[in-house]
């Protein structure tokens, strides 16, 4: 039961890193609807994207939250919570772009919560 006996700033790290990469996506999707061509201007006028920005800034914040968090837990345990991302994306995308959640969507994050606990234990 390695994982259920950290401090509450570990916990803070595991559970917010994949919410912040997750916001990124999200971030990342609404920057494309408002990408044009691959040329020079278009990719100008991305760098200068306000959303764009704040997404690389959101995963950069998570980087630097993630790498003290794994000053405190072995990266076999820390990493299984990277799969929250494949949990917290679809559910951000339902609730911002209005995407449908599916029952296997529900089928695979329950799947995934699953396997986190029996990897954490």
């Amino acid at each position: 039961m390695i994982a259920f006996n950290l401090a509450p700033a570990v916990w803070f790290g595991l559970i917010f890193t994949p919410i912040l990469i997750s916001t990124g996506q999200i971030l990342f999707k609404l920057t494309s609807a408002r990408t044009d061509g691959f040329d020079f201007r278009s990719l100008a006028a991305l760098m200068s994207n306000p959303m764009l920005l704040t997404a690389l800034a959101l995963y950069g914040l998570g980087t630097i939250i993630w790498i003290f968090t794994l000053r405190s837990v072995p990266l076999t345990l820390a990493y299984s919570f990277m799969a929250l991302t494949f949990c917290f994306v679809p559910l951000f995308a339902a609730l911002f772009l209005g995407e449908a959640l599916t029952i296997r969507y529900a089928a695979g994050a329950a799947l995934i919560i699953g396997g986190m606990i029996v990897i954490n234990s």
